[in-house]
């Protein structure tokens, strides 16, 4: 339940960045900050003893680390939605569960053999489906390698998550990860001079619909999820958003999809399914032989 919520919810991150009339730098921190000013009433109360605890011991290291590749990922993918397309960034960011894959291998962890096929169809499909921009202009090569920096970003955030939530609660992770997210793309807005302010109405509505469905709904039910199944799960999961992004973005910016690209969302779909087989047998494997 959490991860399909989560899916819808970020789905709606790119359509409403490319809509939103303000800097892409600006949007990462607003969506951020006021979502851990959200937070900030049950974590400086109910909460307040599990956050002296985080921060005097290594939960609360990871938590910090986390929000700095979350700071990398808003860095480097949202300005790649502004300026390439929603569906292009979209997929390409979707490269993530490659390297979440790599990060689980490095730490012993090697996904299966039907997990590391769904993997590569589910990637395959959300490149087939939206295409890349290479070769068309430099704008668009800079969008393309933005995205997928977000992509390494997204999957290190997603793993240091992994070993965070298992010692701390969903709210207080997210609130120590979110706040050191805004304080670092804070510094960058500062540093660089970007607009922070100053939007019309229509702008910093986008920015809210931001900050409760993507960020409090879908980033924070993925943080909650970490503690029940694996950071590659998610990864491959979170591939879904591709599909419904690039269906917002076809009815309500008017981007739309090309006829080409059904068979790509059809293979990454395939792609989740045999993944999510995989991961359900090995998991009644180990059930049966413990």
């Amino acid at each position: 339940m959490a991860l399909t919520v989560a899916v819808l919810a970020v789905s709606s991150s790119a359509p409403l960045i490319a809509f939103a009339a303000a800097p892409a730098l600006a949007i990462a921190f607003w969506r951020n900050g006021l979502a851990a000013l959200v937070l900030t009433p049950i974590t400086l109360g109910p909460r307040r003893a599990e956050v002296r605890r985080a921060a005097a011991g290594p939960a609360g290291i990871l938590c910090v680390l986390a929000g700095l590749a979350l700071a990398l990922h808003f860095a480097t993918w949202m300005p790649s939605v502004q300026l390439g397309s929603v569906a292009t960034a979209t997929a390409l960011v979707a490269t993530q569960p490659v390297w979440q894959g790599l990060i689980a291998a490095a730490q012993g962890r090697r996904p299966s053999a039907a997990g590391w096929t769904g993997i590569g169809l589910a990637v395959a499909g959300a490149a087939w489906a939206t295409g890349a921009d290479v070769g068309v202009s430099g704008q668009a090569v800079l969008a393309d390698v933005l995205a997928l920096l977000g992509a390494v970003a997204a999957a290190v955030y997603t793993a240091l998550g992994e070993r965070a939530r298992t010692r701390l609660s969903t709210t207080t992770y997210t609130w120590i990860c979110y706040g050191t997210c805004a304080v670092v793309l804070l510094a960058v807005c500062l540093l660089f001079g970007v607009d922070l302010t100053g939007y019309d109405s229509r702008t910093w509505a986008a920015i809210l619909a931001i900050v409760a469905g993507a960020q409090l709904l879908g980033h924070s039910m993925f943080n909650y999820a970490l503690q029940h199944t694996s950071a590659t799960t998610v990864s491959v999961l979170i591939l879904l958003e591709v599909p419904g992004a690039a269906f917002l973005a076809w009815w309500w910016l008017g981007q739309v999809p090309r006829a080409g690209s059904l068979p790509g969302l059809a293979l990454l779909l395939t792609g989740v399914a045999v993944f999510l087989v995989g991961a359900a047998r090995v998991v009644r494997t180990e059930s049966l032989s413990s």
